[in-house]
């Protein structure tokens, strides 16, 4: 299956939802899940970050906008998974995560 890079960022608010629960089964290669989050009352644009059934934390702001609307028409075209651990940074600059656009 093809395969294109369509993003790139560290994950966002990470301290604040599970993503410390689950730090330690994060490898680079990990899957993740994207889901659109249109009722967010602090962002209609918002597209959460999971780990199987763990909230992790989101897509920042500055690269959400075209996520949601595809995600939010239903639209299952992407593939995200965890592209940097680090530890050793600040705990909002910790896990990397790429996406990509999944072709035929």
């Amino acid at each position: 299956m093809k395969r294109e890079h369509y993003k790139s960022f560290t994950l966002s608010g990470f301290t604040y939802y599970e993503g410390p629960i689950v730090f330690q089964e994060l490898k680079i290669g990990t899957k993740l899940r994207l889901v659109a989050e249109p009722d967010n009352r602090h962002d209609p644009q918002a597209v959460a970050i999971y780990y199987k059934k763990h909230k992790i934390g989101f897509v920042p702001k500055n690269a959400n906008y075209s996520l949601s609307k595809i995600l939010g028409c239903g639209h299952d075209i992407f593939e995200a998974m965890v592209q940097t651990v680090s530890p050793s940074e600040h705990t909002e600059d910790q896990v990397g995560v790429v996406v990509y656009v999944r072709g035929k």
